[in-house]
């Protein structure tokens, strides 16, 4: 189905054909009436005299009668504006000409610009999507230069330059502006020409090579300009730092979390001199406190939900004997198991200096190294990599201090050492983390209260997955409170926490053992010697397209750069850090087009591209193509009913802009999207592609079909029944 809220309004949609209509009947009018014979050389020589004329009795009215005409031709993107400025140095001469020239001109490109907005943006943006993000986003920040370049430059029609500046988001008055400026050379020529009209025997003879090459020379001009002045700006902010003859390293990374590993395994390949320095624990929170336990004692919570719902399987159910420090004895296995992947050893062996201690930039390329004995080592380097990973955010609530607050990096040692077998938490938090760890921790016996201050849980998903996703959490026995206000935290005397909050105006007070925040992660910055260098920094570190920071040779990558917060895109920004970072001037823009996420719960949230929120708060059309997962063989027979499979595509087209998906194994599901939409490939690809039955993957082909026969050519059809029928010889 297509999404109502991305057609126009009938009003909109009726001034849209009207504004249609008067365009049609002018150019009509303009090509019907032959008035486009008199805006040629031609019958321009022929009638000067009689222009020249009609100036002489009325200067103003003349003046204001030929600006009129060029803002009209030219504002409908009609032929003939060539002839017009020839006409302007004939009729006006070069002073006059000039100004009345430029002023048609420029209202005329304005104009066009503007129609062009109006009838076209909004249909191309339907249409294309994401695909003009990059685009608008280099118009917004080099939208001028590229402009005075194309004006400056006559061999691009000025015609098609108002028309796809129409399509960007450059605000008119800069367009006008640089649009008049830009266009004020050629101007010039062609008005110069225009005095000479009775000498003129074509147009092809005004722009010779010579005068071409000029126009070239100063459509270079504004990045000319740009580069010198992006010099003398980098002049001024190197300035202060004494730079080094030689470096010591090529790379110097600090941070070894998966974006710190990722770059300095890349710079070890490509043989480059590299130093990883990591403060803590190698593998980051991704392996010590993260992705590895977290998952690890997930799939121990599902064992024990299977357990408790074995009745489904056709089992006696049974209660779970659950021993927490059991269960949690295996995290910490697991931990140790995946370790050596991310070990000293390993990346020695590959070629890394590993340094452990905490790392602080004392230049642009210098960074002392202070060690756990107090020793200080600095080393130097052409270019640095800020990997430091990012860490939980604790709230500011009235009496948080008072009480322990557990994180997801706390909670491993918290639990495995408390006194009670079943302690009682409550969760701040209806992220993906808090989530996930409530489901788990319930599944496993806890008493789990979970609070969410948004409406409904995931709150970056559609509606309909956080009410999903609390039916499954209520399931398992947590107590969801949605649109929860927390007003304050207080220890109660059992050594416990009481957290007190209001839901739909009434007070909700809630007692628990422990109290676990899950509101989110910000970068970690402190002692690294960003404030000293000045490197602007929020929650995450300032960085450009290409992780560059405010220095240029300076990086970050990961979760300290954001706007991702995941393994899987702190190892992709990686590869750009390595990149640029070794072989600059030569840089990549991260390629943030097609990143997929998943949330760990039973069943598993995966999206990758857009979804129904996100795209009607952009403006993107899309059609919805849904399949349950209760129609599919293999989850009907492993009682994983639970779930869909969503898919966006552009409206009567296959392509995909996004995809959701609800199942048991979503995250492995959604591997087949990611292909299809980093590649260009549609729903038709991925309905041809032989899916082995019964698998749980068939979900993605069932609703490449259902896309399919709502999209069947129903005229074709007809005519094949009628064949067919024809066959059998009528009915």
């Amino acid at each position: 189905m297509s999404s109502p809220a991305q057609q126009p309004t009938p009003g909109a949609a009726l001034g849209r054909l009207l504004l249609i209509a008067l365009l049609l009947a002018g150019v009509g009018l303009f090509f019907g009436q032959g008035w486009y014979r008199q805006l040629d050389l031609a019958a321009l020589q022929a009638s000067r005299e009689q222009l020249l004329a009609w100036r002489q009795a009325a200067p103003l009215a003349s003046a204001a009668a030929f600006v009129a005409v060029y803002v009209l031709v030219t504002g409908l993107s009609l032929p003939g504006a060539t002839v017009l400025t020839l006409a302007g140095g004939a009729i006006f001469g070069l002073l006059q000409g000039t100004v009345l020239v430029s002023i048609g001109s420029t209202l005329g490109a304005t104009a066009a610009c503007l129609l062009a907005r109006t009838l076209l943006r909004e249909p191309v943006r339907r249409r294309f999507g994401q695909r003009l993000g990059p685009i608008e986003a280099g118009v917004r920040r080099d939208g001028t230069a590229y402009l005075l370049s194309l004006r400056l430059v006559p061999v691009v029609p000025f015609v098609l330059v108002n028309l796809l500046m129409g399509l960007t988001p450059m605000p008119l008055l800069p367009f006008a502006l640089v649009s008049q400026l830009g266009m004020l050379p050629a101007t010039l020529v062609y008005v110069n020409a225009g005095t000479q009209l009775g000498q003129l025997t074509s147009l092809s003879g005004l722009l010779s090579p010579a005068l071409l090459a000029s126009f070239a020379l100063l459509g270079l001009l504004p990045w000319i300009v740009k580069l010198l002045l992006g010099r003398w700006r980098l002049w001024r902010l190197y300035r202060p730092w004494p730079r080094p003859r030689r470096f010591d390293r090529n790379l110097i990374v600090i941070g070894a979390g998966a974006a710190g590993l990722v770059t300095a395994y890349i710079a070890a390949t490509v043989r480059a001199k590299v130093t990883l320095v990591e403060q803590h624990r190698m593998g980051g929170d991704c392996l010590n406190t993260g992705c590895v336990p977290s998952k690890a004692l997930i799939s121990t919570a599902r064992l024990a939900a299977r357990l408790r719902h074995a009745d489904r399987y056709g089992l006696t159910p049974q209660e779970p004997r659950v021993e927490l420090r059991r269960v949690l004895e295996r995290v910490r296995q697991k931990v140790a198991a995946v370790a050596p992947h991310d070990s000293v050893e390993r990346y020695t062996a590959l070629g890394v200096d590993v340094r452990l201690g905490q790392a602080r930039l004392i230049s642009p390329w210098s960074v002392a190294i202070t060690a756990a004995d107090g020793s200080e080592t600095v080393l130097t380097a052409r270019a640095i990599v800020l990997a430091t990973g990012a860490a939980p955010v604790i709230p500011a609530l009235p009496g948080i201090d008072t009480v322990r607050v557990l994180t997801s990096e706390t909670l491993w040692d918290a639990l495995a050492e408390h006194p009670s077998p079943r302690p009682s938490l409550v969760v701040l938090g209806g992220g993906p983390i808090g989530c996930e760890l409530a489901q788990a921790l319930a599944q496993l016996g806890l008493p789990v209260t979970l609070l969410q201050r948004n409406d409904r849980l995931l709150p970056r998903e559609d509606p309909e997955v956080g009410a999903l996703l609390r039916e499954v959490l209520e399931r398992d026995g947590v107590r969801v409170h949605p649109g929860c206000r927390v007003e304050r935290v207080r220890p109660v005397a059992s050594g416990g926490v009481q957290v007190e909050a209001v839901v739909d105006g009434a007070t909700l007070c809630v007692e628990a053992d422990e109290l676990l925040c899950a509101v989110g992660r910000q970068a970690r910055l402190e002692g690294h010697g960003l404030e000293a260098l000045g490197i602007p920094s929020g929650r995450t570190i300032d960085t450009d397209p290409h992780l560059q920071t405010l220095y240029p040779n300076i990086y970050a990558a990961g979760d300290a750069a954001g706007p991702w917060q995941f393994t899987h895109t702190a190892a992709h920004q990686a590869w750009y850090a390595a990149v640029n970072g070794l072989f600059d001037p030569v840089r990549f823009a991260v390629d943030g087009r097609v990143i997929p996420r998943t949330t760990f719960t039973d069943p598993e949230v995966a999206r990758v591209g857009l979804n129904e929120t996100e795209a009607t708060a952009r403006g993107v059309g899309f059609e919805v193509t849904r399949f349950p997962l209760a129609e599919l063989d293999r989850a009907i027979v492993e009682s994983a009913e639970t779930g869909f499979v969503k898919v966006l595509t552009v409206p009567g087209r296959d392509r995909i802009l996004g995809v959701t998906i609800v199942a048991e194994q979503a995250g492995e599901l959604l591997a087949e999207f990611v292909l299809a939409m980093r590649w260009n490939l549609g729903l038709g690809k991925v309905m041809g592609a032989i899916h082995a039955y019964p698998t749980f993957s068939e979900a993605n082909k069932y609703a490449a079909g259902a896309w399919k026969k709502a999209h069947a050519p129903q005229r074709t059809l007809a005519l094949l029944e009628r064949f067919h029928t024809w066959r059998r010889g009528g009915d």
